[in-house]
């Protein structure tokens, strides 16, 4: 059971190179492996920055051109991409709709589901591809039927199956994740792309949201929703400071309160629920963000979807830990319920449900219901 599958005849493959040291490692392997590789530069902005600010942001001219020199070093043709205008519909858009709406969503998601492994895959079909390899840690496991499982990256520590958890059994079927079974440090991976003569090597990671790029969320969507003062309360209904805008903040927020009036037990206070209709933010303690169960709409399946109530294990953000829960799909709604609390769910994230290593599907969470507050967050 292999990532790279070994058919008797190679497979055309179109590798997505972001122009990192990631992308450019994948493709190289997949390359190495006897694939008849291609890649691709998604230019996913309509006015790309010339040279990316520090480490943050991706698909700039200057990545670009790292994707290219990388390609030509492999010596595999390469083209770009102009998805731009789909990326700004599915993936900005959606993002500033979500935040506008009192939600957090998360954009890669629902750039895997819309852009790289949707209209990136279909036109790689199109054009006689078999496969689309990105620089993702996770596994695809084929199993002796031919059927297709997506698991957790050999290596927990780089782990991206929670990012992938949209992908359904035709994306999984043209799936190829060449950085899965590397059980290895990113010092690794940079030293072996040295060793491949590519120039990314020594390149910093993008972090953060890649079409933000200095990293300022809030400053984004202010200048795409405006700024209205508005009232941060307690859960009383007390007016403890102001704001500019309910659509900066997200669940569980700490930083950048700006609250005046100290909390009666002088410790934080953290963002307990967002009301977009009349822009406010209420505020409270930490043990108030505990959340004991949720709803989640929009389910995606890797693999037929589960019948009944089942016992697994989900994770609630791309970094976050595992926690046991109990979950069901009734109506159409994924109803899930946690072995012990836990904090700072915001609708809008993903749930990703686990099998073991198995990623079983993914949906978005619409409602939580917290152990010790008496409102329900929306």
């Amino acid at each position: 059971m292999t990532e790279i599958p070994q058919p008797s005849r190679p497979l055309r493959v179109l590798a997505a190179m972001s122009g990192g040291v990631d992308s450019a490692v994948a493709a190289a392997r997949a390359a190495e492996a006897g694939h008849d590789v291609t890649g691709v530069h998604l230019a996913l902005s309509a006015n790309p920055q010339s040279f990316r600010t520090g480490a943050r942001g991706c698909c700039t001219i200057e990545d670009s051109r790292d994707a290219r020199r990388a390609a030509d070093v492999i010596g595999i043709p390469f083209y770009v991409w102009d998805l731009a205008d789909r990326f700004r519909e599915d993936v900005v858009e959606n993002f500033v709709a979500e935040y506008e709406a009192g939600r957090t969503p998360n954009p890669c998601l629902r750039c895997n589901e819309k852009i790289k492994f949707a209209a990136l895959l279909d036109k790689a079909l199109a054009l006689g591809f078999d496969a689309v390899a990105t620089g993702h840690y996770a596994r695809v496991v084929t199993l002796a039927d031919g059927t297709r499982e997506l698991h957790r990256a050999s290596d927990m520590a780089k782990d991206q199956s929670y990012v992938l958890g949209v992908l359904d059994d035709r994306q999984l079927a043209h799936a190829m994740f060449p950085l899965g079974d590397t059980v290895t440090t990113k010092d690794e991976i940079r030293a072996e792309a040295e060793r491949r003569g590519l120039a990314v090597a020594k390149k910093p990671d993008s972090h953060d949201i890649c079409f933000i790029a200095d990293g300022d969320t809030q400053g984004f969507l202010a200048n795409r929703l405006g700024r209205a003062e508005g009232d941060i309360v307690d859960e009383s209904g007390a007016k403890v400071g102001t704001h500019e805008g309910a659509h900066g903040f997200t669940i569980g927020q700490r930083k950048g309160l700006r609250i005046g009036t100290p909390a009666p037990d002088g410790k934080p206070r953290y963002v307990l629920d967002i009301s977009p209709v009349t822009n406010t933010v209420t505020v409270g303690p930490a043990d108030a963000l505990d959340v004991g169960a949720l709803t989640a709409i929009e389910p995606r399946w890797c693999g037929t979807a589960p019948t009944g109530p089942g016992t697994y294990t989900a994770q609630l953000r791309a970094h976050g830990d595992e926690t046991e829960v109990t979950a069901e799909l009734i109506d159409g709604t994924l109803e899930v319920s946690f072995k012990e609390p836990v904090r700072g769910v915001a609708p809008g994230q993903a749930v990703v449900l686990y099998a073991g290593t198995r990623v079983v599907g993914s949906a978005t969470i619409a409602t939580t219901s917290r152990t010790t507050k008496k409102f329900t967050a929306v």
